[in-house]
C-alpha cells in the first residue's frame, strides 16, 4: 500500500514561508483533510507537521508543514531552528507568500534553498481574499520558478490546485528521486540469485525483518532475481547445497566476519549497510572516510549518528558494539559520543571521525547533507557497515562489488 511506504522513500516537500501565510491551510487543502491546526494566532504551528499522501504520478510523498520563518513568539528561536533543519531533508520547497508580499523572509528561503541546490515552487496563497497584482506576478516570473496561485476558501479549487502542484513538482523533481540510485539490482543478472544472511537477535522486530532487509528483498524481485534467506550459522551449509554458486551474498554487518569466512572467494559479497551507503549517500566518500579509522589516537572524539531513536538494548550496535570494536581495533582511548534522530550537531569541527548509521530511516538528501557538513568541517565520515568491516579486517573484501569505492579507500589510505 502507498500509505505503508517508508518516509525515507517518499519525496519530501517542505511548506515554508512567513507566519500566518497559510501553510497549514495549503496543506489541508492539498490533502483534503484537517491535518494541521489553522488559526489567525501567529505561531500556531509549533513543530514540523508531517503528512504522507499519494500524489500520482509521483507516487508516495510527504508534506512537511513548518513554523513561520519570521516567528516572533516566545518559542520563536527553537521553532525557526527546526524549520531550518528541514532544509537538510527537503527534496522540494514550496515557498508560500501572500499577494504582493515578497521581501526579506522569502528571499532568505530562496537563498537557503539555493545553497543546498533544493528546487523551489512559489505558491501565492489566499488569492480569493486578495488577488495578486499583475506587477507582482511579473516580479515572481522573473525568478524563473514555477508559480501557483491558491485559494483558501473555495474547496472546489482543490482539484485545480492539485493539478498545478503535480505539474510543478514533475518539472522540478530531483532526478535522484525519479531515478534513484540502485540498491542491489544492478549487481544481479536477470534470473540471478542473492543469498541474504539475516541474523535474528534482540534488535530484530518480533515477527518481522528490519527495513533494509525488506527493501533488499523487494529490489531483488523487482529486478527479476531470486533470494535465499538464511541465518548466519546456516550459510555454509546452504551454499554447499546449491548446484551453482550465487551471484551475490549480502549480510547484516554484525555477522560480516563469519559471512566472509563462509563465502567462496570468487563470490562477490557485501553488507546491507554498505548497499544503503551507496543508495542513500555517496559510497566513495564514505569508503574514503573508513580509512581514517587507522589514524585514530588516544583522546580523539568520535561521533556515532543514529537515524532512528530506538531504545538501546543490551549489546546495541551503535552504543555498545561499534565503540567496543573501535577501541579493540585501534587500541586507543577514544571519546565516543552519540546523537540520535535528527539531532545532528551543527558544528563538527571538534570530531576526528563521524560514523553515520545505514540511514534506512532517512531520505537520500538528508544523508548527503550530513556528508556535505562533514566535508565542510574537514572531518572524515563513514557509516556503520564500512566501519564494522574495517574493524573486522574485511573491508576490502566487502567492497569488491564496488571498484570505485575500493579505489577511494586506497587513495585515502595512502594520503
Amino acid at each position: 500500500m502507498m500509505q505503508s511506504t517508508p518516509k525515507s522513500l517518499r519525496l519530501q516537500i517542505a511548506l515554508m514561508g512567513r507566519t500566518n501565510v497559510g501553510k497549514s491551510t495549503f496543506l489541508n487543502q492539498v490533502t483534503g483533510q484537517d491535518v494541521a491546526i489553522t488559526s489567525p494566532q501567529p505561531g500556531t504551528t509549533t513543530d514540523v507537521v508531517e503528512k504522507p499522501m499519494e500524489l500520482l504520478p509521483l507516487g508516495p510523498v510527504i508534506f512537511l508543514d513548518t513554523a513561520g520563518i519570521d516567528d516572533r513568539t516566545v518559542l520563536a528561536r527553537e521553532r525557526i531552528d527546526r524549520t531550518h533543519r528541514v532544509f537538510d531533508r527537503a527534496d522540494v520547497v514550496v515557498l508560500l507568500c501572500e499577494a504582493d508580499q515578497f521581501d526579506v523572509p522569502e528571499n532568505d528561503i530562496l537563498r537557503m534553498a539555493a545553497e543546498r541546490n533544493i528546487p523551489v515552487i512559489i505558491a501565492v496563497t489566499q488569492a480569493d481574499r486578495q488577488s495578486p497584482s499583475p506587477a507582482f506576478m511579473a516580479q515572481l516570473r522573473k525568478l524563473e520558478l514555477p508559480v501557483l496561485v491558491a485559494s483558501s476558501l473555495n474547496p472546489a479549487d482543490r482539484d485545480l490546485l492539485l493539478c498545478d502542484l503535480r505539474a510543478a513538482l514533475l518539472k522540478v523533481c530531483p532526478e535522484t528521486f525519479l531515478r534513484p540510485p540502485p540498491l542491489l539490482g544492478d549487481l544481479l543478472p536477470p534470473g540471478g540469485l542473492v543469498v541474504m544472511v539475516v541474523p535474528i537477535d534482540l534488535q530484530a522486530p518480533k515477527g518481522r525483518l528490519i527495513l533494509p532487509q525488506v527493501q533488499a528483498l523487494r529490489d531483488t524481485l523487482d529486478n527479476d532475481a531470486a533470494a535465499l534467506v538464511v541465518k548466519e550459522r546456516e550459510l555454509a551449509f546452504r551454499l554447499g547445497q546449491l548446484r551453482s554458486l550465487p551471484d551475490l551474498v549480502v549480510c547484516d554487518s554484525q555477522v560480516v566476519l563469519k559471512m566472509v569466512a563462509d563465502t567462496p572467494p570468487d563470490v562477490p559479497c557485501t553488507t546491507f549497510s554498505i548497499l544503503f551507503a551507496r543508495m542513500k549517500g555517496d559510497l566513495q566518500r564514505l569508503a574514503a572516510g573508513a580509512a581514517a579509522i587507522d589514524e585514530l589516537r588516544d583522546g580523539d572524539r568520535i561521533l556515532i549518528a543514529e537515524s532512528c531513536t530506538h531504545h538501546p538494548l543490551e549489546d546495541d550496535i551503535g552504543r555498545v558494539k561499534i565503540p567496543r570494536w573501535l577501541r579493540q581495533y585501534t587500541g586507543a582511548a577514544l571519546n565516543i559520543e552519540h546523537c540520535a534522530g535528527r539531532d545532528f550537531p551543527a558544528d563538527l569541527a571538534g570530531y576526528r571521525l563521524v560514523i553515520q548509521c545505514g540511514g534506512c530511516m532517512q531520505n537520500r538528501r538528508e544523508v548527503l547533507s550530513r556528508l556535505d557538513r562533514a566535508r565542510a568541517a574537514g572531518v572524515p565520515i563513514t557509516n556503520y557497515g564500512l566501519c564494522i568491516a574495517q574493524t573486522q579486517g574485511v573491508l576490502r573484501r566487502v567492497l569488491s562489488p564496488f571498484p570505485a569505492a575500493l579505489a577511494a579507500l586506497d587513495i585515502a589510505a595512502r594520503n
